[in-house]
């Protein structure tokens, strides 16, 4: 248990200080928003709680769930791995209304180690008009592998989100995704990673927005673009 405890205490000290990034580059307003991670080795995951304010947040505030979105908390008895017990955690805090989707992409996608959803105010206005962000700029080549998808619209309330996230990127190089009339949700191997790619996605979804108020931005062969991700994701990118 107490290797568990240990592994939950760094995750959860991880996560908080990773909202304080998505603050730090204008990604959130108010309480929205949020950086979830996933246990390693154990079907829990790490996420913020709901409605409380970035400058509020602290290591201990941050939910544990399974990964059926299920804060440990709640369960009156049940396993987190290797036939450990899960009694611990706030009883007084729900995690995030974005959780059953996280939950729903961990439990689909075994690579993923961490996920983040913000309303960025450029991302989210290519997401309002249901558009694809065209890569149009090397550093799309390298971080997204092409063009940023959209995802399907979807509700908050059930997995429905997750299921989109899940659909779109499984066919995609992009770490993330415009869920339609939502936002950008973006995905890592941890949750640093997604962090990463969701400010990526809000300053290449502002840069091109500009470059087409100038013009029609010049689209870069496809051929190219698979040279740019294979050259950044496996040598000068790691």
């Amino acid at each position: 248990m107490s290797a568990l405890l240990e592994s939950i205490a760094r995750i959860r000290r991880e996560v908080c200080g990773l909202h304080s990034e998505l603050t730090r580059y204008g990604l959130v307003v108010w309480t929205a928003g949020n950086v979830s991670a996933r246990v390693p080795g154990y079907d829990l995951m790490v996420i913020k709680p709901s409605g409380v304010s970035y400058d509020e947040l602290t290591p201990e505030l941050m939910v544990v769930t399974d990964l059926y979105g299920t804060p440990v908390s709640n369960l009156c008895s049940g396993t987190a791995g290797a036939g450990e017990s899960v009694e611990w955690g706030n009883p007084d805090l729900t995690p995030s209304s974005d959780t059953a989707a996280h939950a729903y992409v961990y439990r689909h996608m075994p690579e993923v180690g961490g996920v983040v959803h913000t309303h960025s105010t450029y991302a989210t206005a290519w997401a309002a008009r249901g558009e694809a962000i065209p890569c149009v700029l090397t550093m799309m080549g390298d971080e997204f592998g092409g063009t940023i998808p959209v995802g399907p619209f979807a509700l908050i309330g059930d997995d429905s989100i997750g299921r989109g996230i899940v659909e779109t990127l499984q066919v995609s190089h992009s770490p993330a995704v415009l869920m339609q009339n939502h936002g950008p949700f973006t995905i890592g191997k941890d949750a640093r990673s997604a962090v990463k790619a969701a400010v990526m996605c809000e300053e290449v979804a502002k840069t091109v927005h500009i470059a087409r108020q100038l013009g029609d931005p010049l689209p870069i062969d496809p051929d190219q673009i698979d040279s740019l991700y294979a050259r950044y994701q496996n040598v000068y990118g790691r």
